[in-house]
């Protein structure tokens, strides 16, 4: 029967499992209905869909939207807004601290305005993992997790009394400590229910996050992708996350694997055909015989990688193997009958066959042409084949910087130097560390020493384990000499970091034991790692640690050097930690290219290691082997990695694990048991974090004084009306750059250098250089991220050709500054800033304060070819015009060097979505020119975020009018 609530008569019974009933809005209804070919759509859309059907309330969803949803054409114009209301929230620390700045400040605001601040409330539940701040600071020793832990307390506790002062400031705000994984892997193996079960009301969960790869969990079924803090705040305040009505591009996945290539393979090969593809901003359905023969560990990797080839998702639709991962990963029974049942009434449950689904477009890939490659050194897109790496290395070194290359040429290219480094931080016993990946058979025994796990297998023992962990006070830093040093010989191509790590890959355990049984047969043969190698292993749950130890595999990932240094997102983030300080001399003073090897899904320029220009991206088991090698330039199909005992040479095929192999040691990765005893109370499992105070009240106390911890200035002089828009007249430069600038460009998060404007900042704050921590752990200090917007020591202003890092022309008077220097003095005389650049501006992670930061240095347009969807929209969202060149137009035909001033005319107060603006040139010859562009404000609610200023301001003027008593009307007299 209809009711205000439900305008279609879509909610009906059904059963979740055996003796239960429960109820659902009925897509196949609104079909039977005649409202539309429900049945023919993308099952994603169909997700999105039943959202706006149980949410149809006539205030934030009307009938009209659930009506032109139904009616969706694979290739109809794409004008209508979507407003998709979430069932939940993901939060990682380093995206999660800024987010509750702004809502401790929303709460500020609203207590200025004599307003109870508790108004500002999250509506959905929220979950934060604190991932993002575990470093690389000890490594290749048994006790290296402990103490990078002990530091990362210490050096974040102020964050982490934030966030606890948070979880009880706030309702449905919960905190998963840290230690205990990275928040895709946790989202996929505890957090994604599948289906939610509210009251008796069914229906998928969905979620957005502020991380780029909540994508990883679209191969669970789960519809989800990542936006900017800002958006997520929204959506925990209960504003739908507004979108427009999609593509969906169904890509159809046909055969399988063949021997030798892994999940990471797949994923390198399928995002370099979607980049190619121009998925940018569309959401991708894979069906097919190939993606139903994938388990979810594959799918989840293709799915986590959806960022890099630029799709909003990249989904698989529930079936039979969702159900056995949910079963193997502990879920209990009823949920796994849920989601059965539940994706059966909706008649969405199996992956579609080819045809049976209308899609915008159709793009088919075969898994059989899938072979072993690699990433890099740049972008995640740009894939080589492995036997091709020798040669594109060599080919790249010598290639100008204007075609991707590194300028060095004829001896240069040869160059090879000799470094004495004491190893800080490496083995805490002797090692031999005279040979590596060429090893002299000499020096290796004839037989190696018996391996034998020293960790229990039980996960309540590791769960004692974290209980029984140092202390603080406990943690001794052992002084620089009482490790051996070595002679390293490093050149061109020399590895020195080689971390197993990232969500991408650990969540599978196929590759994972992939890389343990590579290790194993290593060193059986005799091969070690070359001392100059930084190796690590920062698995994404203690899950990881329990098979490999129960599979026997852990010891021979130890005694190569990959010790576990931690759970969470280590280098792949760009908490590589340090170098051995004369390493990083002798690159800095020979102008080395050396190389980073990283399971992880980012390889932008500078976000690994400031010192570590060439950044490949490969599977577990191709990360040990380069390990071993020691070098990037080498083909490892026709050269061996080195020499083992008797001094013959051991080559990769000597010890790639077969698929019997793998196989027979999978089932220890899906112990139900062990998922259901690490994931139980984290009450208690972490000592260091429960010692951390927690602050009580909700409003927070905010101190002056704090370098991590301090009250924006979005809200100073707020008021109940937004200031009228207008034009930008008489606008400088701030920069211009070039194509594929990266939100790590924009924003970087990892090192603060000590000579930077933040470095300096953090020094007069008497901060130590040794203290700074990095960007993204001070992301809830506006003043360290303003000064940090474009500071990334690679990227290149075109206004100072040739030079790299963040500085800029001051005009009129022509003087180099940094751009944070010359933002400040063009905001005090009252100049508005404009940016330019190429296409894929703002690629990369969902870095909301590459927004926030653009809008603090007086940026008020960014004019650009083309931009990557979640950065155009966090600068909507900031209240920055994104505006695009059109087709053959850009920097390079307006001839911009920097002396210019801009006018952007034709702008209203009632911005309206894809307006075109004018940009007047005016040169400082006196000469002008003129080009058309166009606005990319996509829906008339970015519009309104627009003309508010920002979203944020949007969103407390709604909440505050709201809560307002309605005027008092007078009886009739």
């Amino acid at each position: 029967m209809s009711n205000p609530y439900d305008p279609f008569g879509a909610r009906q019974t059904f059963s979740p499992g055996p003796g239960r009933t429960g109820q659902l809005v009925s897509l196949p209804q609104l079909e039977r209905s005649g409202l539309g070919a429900v049945s023919r759509m993308p099952v994603c859309l169909r997700v999105i869909l039943e959202s706006l059907l149980r949410n149809c309330d006539g205030k934030r969803v009307h009938e009209a939207d659930v009506r032109r949803l139904t009616a969706w054409q694979p290739r109809g114009a794409r004008t209508a807004e979507v407003p998709f209301t979430v069932a939940r929230i993901l939060l990682q620390d380093f995206t999660g601290v800024p987010v509750l700045v702004d809502l401790a400040a929303m709460r500020s605001a609203v207590a200025r305005l004599g307003r109870d601040a508790a108004l500002i409330e999250p509506l959905v539940p929220v979950d934060l993992v604190v991932d993002h701040s575990v470093q690389v600071d000890f490594w290749t020793r048994a006790d290296a997790m402990w103490l990078n832990m002990s530091k990362e307390m210490d050096r974040n506790r102020e964050r982490y009394q934030f966030l606890k002062w948070g979880a009880q400031a706030f309702h449905g705000f919960n905190v998963v400590p840290p230690g205990i994984g990275i928040c895709h892997q946790v989202n996929l193996e505890l957090l994604a229910k599948v289906v939610v079960d509210r009251e008796g009301l069914y229906f998928p969960d969905t979620l957005v996050g502020t991380d780029s790869h909540t994508t990883m969990v679209n191969g669970l079924g789960v519809v989800g992708w990542g936006v900017g803090g800002i958006e997520a705040e929204a959506g925990m305040l209960g504003q739908p996350i507004y979108m427009l009505e999609p593509d969906v591009i169904g890509v159809n996945l046909t055969g399988s694997l063949s021997l030798g290539a892994t999940a990471t393979d797949a994923v390198l090969h399928i995002t370099e055909t979607l980049r190619r593809f121009k998925v940018v901003g569309k959401l991708v359905e894979f069906f097919g015989a190939g993606a139903e023969s994938l388990t979810v560990p594959d799918r989840a990797t293709i799915a986590n990688m959806a960022p890099e080839y630029g799709a909003t998702m990249g989904y698989f639709p529930p079936d039979e193997q969702t159900c056995r991962y949910l079963q193997a990963t502990g879920r209990p029974t009823e949920v796994v009958d849920a989601v059965r049942a539940y994706y059966s009434a909706q008649e969405m449950f199996g992956i579609p066959a080819a045809g049976q689904v209308d899609y915008t477009a159709v793009l088919d890939i075969d898994l059989n042409k899938v072979v072993s490659s690699v990433a890099g050194p740049r972008r995640p897109q740009d894939r080589i084949e492995l036997p091709r790496m020798r040669d594109r290395f060599r080919e790249q070194l010598g290639a100008a910087a204007t075609d991707g290359g590194y300028g060095m040429n004829g001896s240069v290219a040869d160059r090879r130097v000799r470094v004495q480094a004491g190893l800080d931080g490496r083995r805490a016993i002797p090692v031999t560390l005279t040979g590596g990946g060429n090893q002299d058979p000499e020096t290796v025994p004839a037989t190696p020493a018996p391996l034998t796990s020293e960790k229990n297998t039980n996960p309540e023992t590791e769960i004692e384990m974290m209980q029984n962990r140092p202390t603080p006070d406990s943690v001794v830093e052992v002084p620089r000499g009482e490790f051996p040093e070595a002679v390293v010989e490093l050149g061109h191509g020399a590895v020195v970091i080689a971390a197993i790590t990232s969500c991408t890959n650990t969540s599978n355990p196929g590759v994972m034991l992939a890389a343990g049984l590579l290790a194993k047969k290593a060193v059986e043969r005799g091969l070690s790692v070359p001392p100059a190698v930084k190796a690590s292993l920062a698995p994404g749950s203690r899950v990881v640690t329990h098979y490999l130890d129960r599979t026997g595999l852990q010891p021979y990932l130890d005694r190569l050097g990959f010790n576990t240094v931690g759970y969470g997102c280590t280098t792949c983030i760009g908490n590589s930690g340090p170098l051995d300080p004369n390493i990083e001399d002798a690159i800095r003073e020979h102008s080395l290219i050396v190389a980073a090897v990283l399971s992880g899904n980012r390889n932008f320029e500078a976000r690994i290691h400031q010192s570590v220009r060439a950044n490949y991206l490969m599977s577990p088991p191709l990360v040990v082997a380069f390990a071993l090698a020691g070098r990037v330039d080498i083909d490892l199909n026709s050269e061996p990695l080195g020499r083992g005992r008797g001094g013959k040479d051991v080559y990769l095929r000597d010890l790639w694990p077969t698929a019997d192999e793998i196989a027979g040691l999978v089932s220890e990765a899906t112990d139900p048991g062990a998922y259901r005893k690490l994931y139980g109370d984290f009450r208690g499992q972490n000592p260091l974090w429960d010692a951390i105070p927690v602050g009580t009240g909700t409003r927070y106390e905010w101190d002056p004084t704090s370098t991590y911890i301090q009250e924006p200035h979005y809200f100073d002089r707020f008021s109940l009306d937004p200031e009228p828009c207008r034009e930008i007249l008489k606008a400088r430069a701030l920069a211009i750059f070039g194509d594929s600038v990266t939100t790590d460009h924009i924003s970087p998060a990892g090192a603060i250098t000590a000579n930077s404007p933040a470095g300096l900042y953090l020094q007069e704050h008497g901060v130590q250089v040794h203290e700074f921590n990095t960007y993204g752990s001070r992301r809830g200090n506006h003043r360290v991220m303003m000064r940090g917007t474009f500071a990334n020591t690679r990227i290149r202003n075109q206004m100072l050709p040739g030079v790299e890092g963040g500085v800029t022309i001051h005009h009129p008077g022509g003087e180099r500054m940094s751009i944070y220097e010359a933002s400040i003095r063009y905001q005090a005389d009252r100049i508005p800033l404009l940016v330019f650049s190429g296409e894929e501006y703002g690629t990369g992670s969902s870095r909301d304060w590459a927004a926030k930061g653009t809008k603090l240095l007086g940026v008020q347009a960014v004019i650009a070819r083309s931009f990557e969807r979640i950065h155009r929209s966090n600068l909507v969202q900031m209240g920055v015009l994104p505006c695009q060149f059109a087709d053959g137009e850009g920097v390079h035909t307006l001839e911009l060097d920097g002396t210019e001033t801009f006018d952007l005319v034709d702008l209203t107060c009632d911005v309206e979505p894809r307006q075109q603006a004018t940009l007047v040139v005016r040169r400082a010859s006196g000469e002008t020119a003129m080009a058309r562009v166009t606005l990319l404000v996509d829906t008339p609610i970015e519009a309104a975020y627009y003309r508010h200023g920002g979203i944020l301001p949007y969103m407390l003027r709604q909440l505050v009018r709201q809560a307002e008593p309605a005027p008092a009307v007078s009886p009739p007299s």
